[in-house]
């Protein structure tokens, strides 16, 4: 008996830190695309209500420089997944191959990619961008596609003055007369001019890309290929806590902006929850999301997506649809029914 309770000791001290060590959350950082802002309210409510703890996973979420230059972020090495721009992973696939994230949960179904003018200004189409001023953020995502733009609608991409701008200057510098246009996230910009006492929709033409020969997908949840490979669980975790968290936010956006300000003070909270509701309507739930559900896709409109920049942008190879969108790690399609919330 002896004997066989020194066994059973030695046994437990042997399993033990096995278990412990597997128990361990898994580190993920997390990189926005842009400054906290109501858009970004299910990763911090994912986080707040313990959904990414649930799934033994510790999330660190970080501010973010533009849709695209949120995937070199991940390209780099200093974050494992991010919220980021799919047209940006597609060009980088190519030139790159193995070393791009990969997209797992697409949010921005509709892309919204825009340029920016006065009503009143010298911009009144598209070729009036030869010659013209026009201000970017060069990580912004609807910068780096300004060129396919151009070429999709017979616009000289070297006549155009490309100013670069702070994130946080834009609008104004359009207002001031300083650019003649800007390219823009709707999403962001819509209700910027919203808080700045000015009418979006009367003193301002929006040169939307998905009406202009551009039917792009645009941000969502990606991941290095690294996570996907070593972690597919963390990856699996990721997405049904994010997808819980969307679902839960637009149903309770009072509250959700209330966490969102938690985490940013300076945020004007009635703006933040306009944003919210305003890129659940315009940008998230489509006909597509309402057949397909959340974070899921088109294979056959990404890949026309993907052989419509391949060649814009002569890119050394057209990278496949698997290699650019993987869906095997999202929820089941009954838990990604989009909500529908009062107007």
């Amino acid at each position: 008996m002896r004997r066989l309770l020194t066994s059973l000791v030695l046994a437990s001290s042997l399993v033990l830190p096995f278990a412990a060590q597997a128990a361990d959350p898994v580190k993920i950082k997390f990189t926005l695309d842009w400054k906290i802002q109501g858009l970004h309210a299910w990763f911090y409510w994912a986080k707040a209500k313990g959904y990414f703890t649930a799934e033994n996973l510790d999330v660190t979420i970080d501010q973010g420089e533009g849709s695209a230059a949120a995937v070199t972020r991940v390209m780099s090495g200093a974050y494992d997944a991010g919220f980021g721009d799919i047209n940006a992973i597609i060009q980088n696939a190519a030139t790159k191959p193995g070393e791009a994230p990969v997209m797992v949960y697409m949010i921005y179904n509709k892309a919204p990619f825009a340029l920016l003018a006065k009503t009143n200004g010298p911009i009144k189409s598209l070729k009036d961008l030869e010659g013209a001023k026009l201000g970017s953020p060069p990580g912004g995502a609807s910068f780096k596609l300004l060129p396919l733009l151009a070429k999709q609608n017979g616009v000289d991409y070297s006549k155009i003055n490309v100013t670069q701008v702070s994130p946080a200057l834009q609008e104004q510098m359009l207002l001031q007369g300083q650019v003649d246009t800007v390219a823009v996230f709707s999403a962001t910009s819509y209700l910027n001019l919203v808080s700045l006492k000015l009418d979006p929709d009367k003193d301002f033409r929006w040169f939307f890309y998905s009406d202009l020969g551009l039917d792009l997908y645009s941000n969502g949840v990606m991941v290095s290929p690294k996570l996907a490979k070593d972690n597919p669980e963390a990856v699996k975790g990721l997405l049904r806590a994010i997808n819980r968290a969307m679902k839960e936010t637009v149903q309770n956006p009072d509250a959700t902006i209330d966490v969102l300000a938690a985490e940013e003070p300076l945020i004007k909270k009635d703006l933040e929850k306009r944003r919210l509701l305003y890129v659940y309507t315009n940008l998230i739930d489509t006909p597509e999301v309402r057949d397909l559900g959340l974070g899921d896709i088109s294979d056959k409109r990404l890949s026309s997506s993907i052989a419509t920049i391949a060649a814009s942008f002569e890119l050394p190879k057209m990278p496949a649809a698997g290699e650019i969108f993987n869906r095997a790690f999202l929820p089941a399609k009954a838990d990604r029914t989009p909500p529908t919330i009062a107007p």
